[in-house]
């Protein structure tokens, strides 16, 4: 090979890596989030920050990028995955459930902030059709940001994470309408604004229409052939279609990838493979969002944010107020607690990521003034950067306001990820018992299968089974093991069964698990590797064996079934003596059951 390479080519992607591979985790030993390490990176080495100087400094563009236009596709799909798996989150169940805090609460707060900020902007200058798109775009709040941060700091399930999740659904939901309003508002389109308003929404039906129904029709006979291949390859690559695909389907009929992706995750999100779907896209979303808030952080102009820092700081402190004022506002309406509503509103105060696509295609068309926009940008931005301070000062506050008081019975709905009591690994017949009872008495459960087959068959029974593969740590999260309290192994595959005890308790060390053995020697094994209780099969089935003859020879059943437990607990204690386990002693628990 003569031909030398273009190392230049690949600048960009070297420095994003490098900001993810070095800079992020650094920041992450001082508590700093991901997201704002990427957006604080971006802006320190994008065309505002580092950039800047490589007309005097050239050797500066290897370690900062002088031009963003080379990672806008790739941040574009950042925001693809991440609406893809909003989607998948989504379900016509958990809408219902909401709709008073989601569509009343989240919609108010919308509409509100909207208008008193599109007010604003009209009041200094910004045309009507730029004034409704800056409103609504900065009446957005941080999903990305917001949720991580609630999500670290265990607190979704709190009265202010269930709160602040209901908000941000609903300006999730509301980001679909507001991009087809970009191109109803674009000053180049043709006819009426009536006629454009139906050819945009006529347009954008047809298209998500036949996402819908070629959706309907291919997506779950598409995932049910490549799972039956057990490559997780193959898996990766059919979810990274669907995705993408879809979001170029809706591109090409001149509408957002962000749409289509939203709508294919929609039809996914109550098939029986939504869980490793997620756990599949949840890498790729990360680390291209973080290309995306890296963008985000090069729209900063750090030079003129230095020289003239007075009006970015007065339209950061504006912003704030008057979405935090309208959101306290109505959380109290909506009888929310003082302490809840104090952190809800400081942390959605803060601009949102959605508002750099809105108003960057806004740009675009024409509809804002390009430095408006870049004015709206840097006051999103740096208001970004705030949301962790104002989520301290919001949690500082609140407990000063702290009440004793019942919260809304409306907030009782789980947030975005369900959390279950138990795991059931395999829906053979023992695993389909095992959920059987486990229903019988009320323990909320799911059940994972490898087998597509199997799962398509009894999930259409009415078991609560996905598919996926219990082995493989995201999906574990992704099935809610951080929370739940026991795992139940029902697989008869040894090496399997090996494998899952393993991943789950590497994850878990105070989780109980009950795991199915093929015979003595391997439930002695599964002691050695952290099981709660293993039941060996061939003992098992001896055992009842024996009470079945016992009882059929006339023995009293009474001292049957308790000289069968006896023995059983027996079994037990060998098999956990001989692979080192401590045991708790025979003759303790008959002494206690005695007592």
């Amino acid at each position: 090979m003569t031909e030398g390479h273009d190392l230049s080519a690949y600048r960009e992607a070297m420095i994003v890596l490098a900001t993810a591979a070095i800079l992020v985790p650094l920041g992450q030993r001082y508590r700093i989030s991901p997201i704002l390490g990427f957006l604080v990176a971006g802006a320190l080495l994008g065309p505002g920050g580092l950039g800047s100087l490589w007309y005097t400094f050239p050797e500066v563009r290897w370690i900062a990028i002088t031009d963003e236009r080379g990672l806008g596709a790739i941040a574009e799909l950042g925001v693809v995955f991440l609406l893809f798996l909003i989607g998948l989150e989504l379900s016509f169940k958990r809408l219902k459930a909401m709709r008073r805090l989601v569509f009343g609460l989240g919609a108010l707060q919308v509409g509100i902030s909207a208008l008193l900020i599109g007010g604003a902007a009209s009041l200094f200058g910004a045309s009507p059709a730029g004034a409704v798109l800056i409103g609504l775009s900065l009446a957005l709040s941080s999903t990305a940001i917001v949720v991580e941060l609630l999500s670290r700091q265990q607190r979704l399930n709190t009265v202010t994470g269930r709160t602040s999740f209901s908000i941000l659904l609903l300006q999730d939901l509301a980001v679909v309408p507001l991009l087809f309003l970009v191109t109803i508002l674009s000053p180049d389109r043709e006819g009426s604004l009536l006629g454009g308003l139906a050819l945009a929404f006529g347009q954008a039906a047809l298209v998500i229409a036949a996402i819908v129904i070629t959706g309907s029709l291919v997506l779950r006979p598409l995932f049910r052939l490549v799972a039956s291949i057990e490559s997780t390859e193959l898996f990766v690559a059919a979810a990274l279609l669907v995705a993408v695909g879809s979001g170029l389907a809706t591109a090409s009929a001149g509408l957002s990838m962000a749409l289509g992706a939203f709508v294919a995750g929609l039809l996914l999100a109550e098939t029986e493979y939504r869980r490793a779907i997620e756990a599949t896209i949840d890498p790729f979303k990360g680390l291209l969002l973080g290309v995306f808030f890296f963008s985000v952080g090069m729209s900063i102009d750090i030079g003129g944010l230095i020289s003239n820092p007075l009006p970015i700081i007065l339209g950061v402190v504006g912003l704030v107020v008057v979405k935090s004022g309208v959101l306290a506002g109505l959380l109290r309406l909506f009888r929310v607690p003082w302490q809840a509503t104090t952190e809800a509103s400081l942390l959605l105060g803060p601009g949102g990521e959605f508002a750099f696509i809105v108003v960057g295609l806004g740009v675009v068309h024409d509809i804002v003034d390009r430095d408006v926009g870049t004015y709206i940008l840097a006051i999103t931005s740096v208001s970004m950067a705030l949301i962790p301070l104002l989520d301290y000062l919001g949690r500082r506050i609140g407990e000063r306001f702290g009440e004793h008081q019942e919260p809304n019975p409306l907030l009782s709905e789980e947030p975005p990820h369900e959390q279950f009591d138990a795991i059931v690994i395999g829906c053979g017949r023992v695993g389909r018992l095992v959920s059987e009872m486990l229903s019988r008495h009320n323990v909320k459960h799911l059940m994972v299968e490898r087998d597509p087959v199997a799962v398509t068959k009894w999930r259409g029974e009415g078991f609560p089974v996905y598919f996926g593969d219990a082995k493989t740590a995201p999906f574990l999260k992704r099935c809610g093991l951080e929370h739940a309290k026991g795992l139940i192994v029902t697989i008869n595959d040894p090496a399997s069964v090996n494998d899952i005890v393993s991943a789950v308790r590497a994850l878990r060390k105070d989780i109980l698990i009950v795991a199915r053995s093929s015979d003595a020697d391997h439930a002695r094994h599964l002691y050695t590797l952290g099981v709660s209780d293993a039941v060996p099969e061939t003992i098992e089935a001896s055992l009842q064996v024996t009470e079945a003859a016992l009882v059929g020879l006339g023995v009293p059943t009474g001292p049957v079934i308790a000289s069968i437990h006896e023995r059983r607990d027996e079994f037990r204690e060998a098999l956990q003596g001989a692979a080192g386990r401590p045991t708790r002693g025979l003759r303790a628990r008959q002494s206690t059951t005695k007592e």
